[in-house]
C-alpha cells in the first residue's frame, strides 16, 4: 500500500520548516498526514486549537511580534473558511501569515463529499492560493507574498504504518533571529520644508521617519513615540485658523492652523485628526510603505527631503495645544459625575504599565481611550487590530502575542508582562480563544482587562445614539448580555479579579505585576450612560 499522502504532508512540512517557526493547528481527519509531519519536527513549535477561527487569529498575534510568516493549518471544508477573517486583518495590517489547508482529490471536489468546498482561490484577493497535489508543487512553494495560502490535496489512506521519523534541529528563538525584512513599497522622496507650520500624524504601521524626529506629532497608540507628543484633542484647535490658548499663565491669540500635515502610516482613530486631513486648506502629505495611503494625500512618498526646522513659536503653540488637551481628559476622568467608564479603566491600566511590558489593545473604544490617556510612551510595545479595525479575534491574539513575545525572551527569570484591554463585545466575541489544552504552550503572564458597560458603549457616542434616534438603541446597537465573566474565567481556567472603581483597579494591576497569574482575566464593571456626554468634552 502507498502512503502518498503522508509522503507529500511530510514534503510541505519541511518546506515550512524553513519559513516558520510556529504553526497553529487544528484537529481534523483529512490533515492528519500534516500533524504526523508537523510533530515529527524539532525545529517547530506546534500549538493546537480545537476553533480554527481562534487558531488563525492566535498565528496572527504571534506574526505581529515575530514580523514573519506564522502558519495555521487546518482540515478541509468549511475550516478553511474560518481563516477568512485573520486572513483579511493580515492583509490590510501587512502581517505575514501562511493558511495551509488540507483538501480532498480534485475528483471529489463538487460531488457532494463530505467536508468539501471549492477551497482554490477561497480567500480571494487577500491570499493567493498555491496548489499542492505532487511533490513537484512542493518544490514551486514561495512566501515571498506576506498571505500565503497553501492548500494541499491529501488522498486516502491518510494515517501510515508507522509516525514519521524525527527531522530537524531545535532552534533557539532568540531576539534578532525573526525579524525578516517586511515587503516594505518604496514610494520615493518628498521635499518637504519645515519653516511651514508642520503636524505630523502618525498612525497605525507609522515608523521613525528621518527627518521629522522634531516636528510637533499627533501619535496612534500603536505609532512611534514622538518627541514633540501632541495629544489628538489638540486638533480641534488646529482646524481654526486663530485661538486663544492660555500657556505658562497667560493668553494669547495664535494662529493655529498648519500649513502642512504629514500623514505617515494608517491614522483612523479620531475624526477631529481625520477632519485635519481633510481640510482644504491644509496640505497632506502621505507617507506610506506600502500600497495604500490614508485619506487622498496631495504629494506622496516613503522618505522626506527636509529644509528648515519647525520655528519656536510653532512649537509653543503645539505644546500648548497639547496641553489643553491633555488637561481636559484629566478634568473630565475627575468628574465623579461620570462615574466609572472605559475611559478611566484605560487610565488606570496605561498608568500601570511599565518598560518591556507588551500592551495589546482592542479596537472600537479601548484604543481611542488609551489614546486619550497619553499612549504611546517609549519602552511599551503596542499592538492593535487596525488593518480592519474589527473587533474579532482579539483574544486569540492577544494570546498569541503573549506567547511570541515570552518566546523572544526566555531567559527572564519570569514571562515578560503581556496586558490586553478591550471591551465585554471584543472579549466575549473571541472568548474561546481562552481554550488552551493541557501540555500545549501556554502565556505565563498575560492580564485581560475587560471593561464590561453590558454591550457596545461605542455606539454611545456615535449618531445611532443620538436622542432622536433612541427608542431601538438598546436591542440593535448597546446589545446588553448580562453574561458572567467570572463564570467564564472559571470555565477556562482563568484567575479572576473583579473591579469597580479605579483604585479597586489599580490594586489589582499591581498586584499581578508583582505576582502574575498565566492567564487572568480582570473584570473592570463600567458605566456607558456617560459616554455621550462624555464625548461631548472632547468636541
Amino acid at each position: 500500500m502507498t502512503y502518498y499522502a503522508q509522503q507529500l504532508a511530510n514534503a510541505v512540512v519541511d518546506v515550512l520548516s524553513r519559513n516558520v517557526t510556529d504553526v497553529v493547528m487544528s484537529p481534523g481527519s483529512r490533515n492528519s498526514p500534516l500533524a504526523y509531519a508537523l510533530l515529527a519536527r524539532r525545529d517547530i513549535r506546534v500549538h493546537m486549537r480545537i476553533d480554527e477561527r481562534s487558531a488563525a487569529f492566535t498565528a496572527l498575534g504571534m506574526a505581529r511580534v515575530q514580523k514573519r510568516h506564522v502558519a495555521v493549518v487546518m482540515t478541509s471544508g468549511t475550516a478553511v473558511a474560518n481563516a477568512y477573517p485573520a486572513v483579511i486583518e493580515a492583509h490590510m495590517s501587512h502581517t505575514p501569515i501562511a493558511v495551509v489547508s488540507a483538501d480532498r482529490p480534485h475528483r471529489l471536489v463538487g460531488t457532494g463529499a463530505p467536508q468539501t468546498i471549492w477551497q482554490q482561490g477561497i480567500f480571494g484577493r487577500y491570499a493567493e492560493t498555491q496548489r499542492v497535489d505532487t511533490e513537484q508543487d512542493v518544490a514551486k512553494l514561495s512566501f515571498d507574498a506576506d498571505q500565503v495560502h497553501i492548500n494541499i490535496a491529501l488522498d486516502t489512506p491518510l494515517v501510515p504504518e508507522t509516525l514519521p521519523a524525527s527531522a530537524g534541529k531545535a532552534k533557539r528563538v532568540g531576539p534578532g533571529r525573526l525579524q525578516a525584512k517586511p515587503s516594505w513599497v518604496d514610494h520615493g522622496a518628498v521635499d518637504v520644508d519645515l519653516t511651514k507650520d508642520t503636524l505630523v500624524i502618525a498612525g497605525d504601521e507609522a515608523w521613525e521617519v528621518p527627518g521629522l524626529e522634531h516636528v510637533p506629532t499627533i501619535a496612534e497608540p500603536t505609532a512611534p513615540t514622538p518627541f514633540h507628543q501632541v495629544h489628538p484633542l489638540a486638533a480641534r484647535f488646529f482646524l481654526q485658523s486663530e485661538v486663544s490658548i492660555s500657556h505658562d499663565g497667560g493668553d494669547f491669540a495664535a494662529s493655529t492652523k498648519p500649513e502642512q500635515v504629514i500623514v505617515v502610516g494608517h491614522p483612523t482613530l479620531h475624526r477631529g485628526v481625520m477632519a485635519l486631513m481633510a481640510d482644504p486648506d491644509i496640505e497632506v502629505i502621505g507617507l506610506s510603505r506600502t500600497e495604500i495611503f490614508t485619506g487622498n494625500p496631495m504629494r506622496r512618498g516613503s522618505r522626506v527631503n527636509v529644509t528648515g526646522q519647525p520655528t519656536d513659536t510653532w512649537l509653543k503653540i503645539c505644546e500648548a495645544a497639547g496641553e489643553v488637551g491633555a488637561e481636559t481628559v484629566r478634568t473630565t476622568l475627575e468628574d465623579a459625575a461620570f462615574g466609572f467608564t472605559g475611559l478611566h479603566v484605560a487610565a488606570a491600566v496605561c498608568d500601570t504599565l511599565a518598560v518591556g511590558d507588551t500592551f495589546v489593545v482592542g479596537s472600537s473604544n479601548p484604543v481611542r481611550d488609551a489614546s486619550l490617556v497619553g499612549m504611546p510612551f517609549d519602552g511599551v510595545d503596542t499592538y492593535c487590530p487596525r488593518g480592519a479595525a474589527g473587533i474579532d479575534g482579539t483574544v486569540s491574539q492577544a494570546v498569541g502575542v503573549a506567547l511570541a513575545t515570552q518566546a523572544l525572551r526566555p531567559d527572564e527569570i519570569r514571562a515578560p508582562r503581556t496586558v490586553a484591554l478591550m471591551g465585554d463585545l471584543t472579549f466575549l466575541h473571541d472568548v474561546n480563544g481562552l481554550l488552551i489544552g493541557p501540555g500545549e504552550p501556554r502565556p505565563g503572564n498575560l492580564t485581560i482587562v475587560v471593561a464590561n458597560d453590558d454591550g457596545g458603549g461605542i455606539f454611545e457616542t456615535l449618531e445611532v445614539g443620538a436622542e432622536a434616534v433612541r427608542e431601538p438603541f438598546e436591542r440593535a446597537f448597546g446589545t446588553p448580555h448580562g453574561t458572567d465573566l467570572a463564570a467564564i474565567a472559571d470555565a477556562y481556567g482563568c484567575a479572576y479579579y473583579r473591579a469597580e472603581n479605579i483604585p479597586e483597579l489599580q490594586e489589582i494591576l499591581l498586584e499581578l505585576e508583582a505576582n502574575p497569574a498565566p492567564i487572568a482575566v480582570v473584570e473592570a464593571v463600567t458605566t456607558r450612560g456617560t459616554r455621550r456626554e462624555m464625548a461631548r468634552k472632547f468636541t
